[in-house]
């Protein structure tokens, strides 16, 4: 925006200094034109009244030396008789010399220079008077008078780009600052607030903004208070389905409907656990993947080992982070290796592998056992069957997919 204020301000006021220094310009030519014409002209008719004030007399000749030794311009004087009379090229052969002794005064102005012709009457005849100035005479000043125009031109418009250099901060500043609020609060951070400043369509902007950032901080609340409260709700009812599970007579049907009723628990716990996360995760999460498995896998090695699994784990050496929140990860972590626990015999190897590939962050979880059965097989007690749905919606949610296939012992591998 300040670089777009700078060229507008830049583009109309090189307009107008243009609109203004070019006419200036001339103007200053033709005035340093006039200004030469005008002295050679008065130069003349004061030569002129000499000639006719002494015509014949020994003492105009040194005269008219006296003056046209004087500088410029150049003065000299064809008399009647045809002598010359001061400086300048020959003025009896001068077709400008010729027409003025048939009576007429006149300027002419051309590339040679300006030059000033009077004719004088005397007793024996027409004299003829002639005052020349060269073109560096006609130009005399102009070329310093130019430089000034154009330098004072060049200093209004390093003044106005200074200005609206200025201006444009006033403007943008705030508007960065607002930006940088509304990242913040991209970002997690629900706490940012937009500082008010700035022009009144900034100020406006930056309180809609911290009203926007208040109120989604006060649903997020909201909807975790309703989410909580209809978690702890659910309890109730399951904990009197477990008391009359406990009082059924058939041993087959009661233990079935504790192993159901534990697998409502476990949901409703996670509700819970969901519903108890700091808001803040709720906005744009991430976490260092490589501390989050670690975490997870140290929690499954004494099971590998107490049902003599290998359970071996390739992690990358430096941080890799992704846009999942550590708790979701985990969970992740959890289902994958959950469902090898719950679908192979004890003592089957498995392997949980984290990784780099371009962008992304690979997890690998494979196993040795027999691999993806061919129909529907009995869950374990407790086991819900939708570990890989729940998989395949976490990894969804944050931009990512989710595959299966046989790992290189020929059993199940997901990644």
């Amino acid at each position: 925006m300040r670089r777009r204020i700078s060229l507008l301000v830049v583009a109309t006021t090189s307009a107008v200094v243009v609109s203004f220094v070019v006419p200036l310009c001339l103007l200053v030519d033709t005035l340093a034109e006039d200004r030469a014409m005008a002295a050679a002209d008065q130069e003349a008719r004061n030569v002129a009244i000499l000639v006719a004030g002494l015509n014949g007399d020994p003492q105009l000749a040194e005269l008219v030396a006296d003056i046209d030794s004087r500088g410029r311009p150049t003065t000299g004087v064809l008399t009647p008789d045809g002598h010359q009379l001061g400086g300048g090229p020959g003025l009896a052969g001068d077709p400008e010399v010729q027409r003025a002794l048939d009576g007429e005064a006149f300027t002419v102005v051309d590339e040679k220079g300006g030059r000033v012709l009077v004719p004088v009457l005397v007793e024996d005849g027409t004299a003829v008077v002639r005052t020349s100035v060269t073109p560096q005479d006609l130009r005399s000043g102009v070329r310093g008078a130019w430089a000034g125009i154009i330098g004072l031109g060049v200093g209004l418009l390093a003044l106005a780009v200074a200005v609206a250099w200025q201006l444009g901060r006033r403007i943008s500043e705030p508007l960065r600052e607002v930006a940088a609020t509304a990242h913040r609060l991209r970002e997690g951070d629900l706490q940012a607030r937009a500082v008010v400043s700035g022009p009144g369509e900034t100020q406006e902007l930056a309180r809609a903004l911290n009203g926007l950032a208040e109120r989604t901080g006060e649903l997020l609340v909201s909807e975790r208070a309703a989410v909580g409260d209809l978690s702890h709700r659910l309890r109730t009812p399951v904990t009197a389905l477990r008391l009359d599970a406990e009082a059924v007579t058939d041993p087959e049907l009661g233990e079935r409907l504790q192993h159901h009723i534990a697998g409502l628990q476990r949901a409703i716990d996670a509700i819970v656990r969901e519903a108890r996360r700091p808001v803040r995760t709720d906005l744009s999460p991430s976490c260092e993947a490589r501390a989050a498995v670690a975490h997870r896998l140290s929690f499954w090695q004494p099971l590998a080992e107490d049902q003599a699994r290998a359970l071996g784990v390739s992690l990358p050496h430096e941080e890799l982070r992704v846009p999942l929140a550590a708790e979701d990860l985990g969970d992740l972590v959890d289902v994958l290796v959950d469902n090898v626990f719950a679908h192979t015999p004890e003592g089957t190897a498995l392997r949980v592998e984290l990784g780099r590939e371009g962008d992304q962050a690979v997890i690998t979880v494979s196993d040795s056992g027999p691999g993806w059965p061919s129909r529907p097989r009995r869950q374990r007690p407790g086991s819900t069957g939708v570990g890989l749905d729940i998989a395949l919606r976490t990894a969804t949610g944050c931009g990512g997919t989710l595959s299966t296939g046989v790992s290189a012992a020929g059993g199940a591998q997901v990644w």
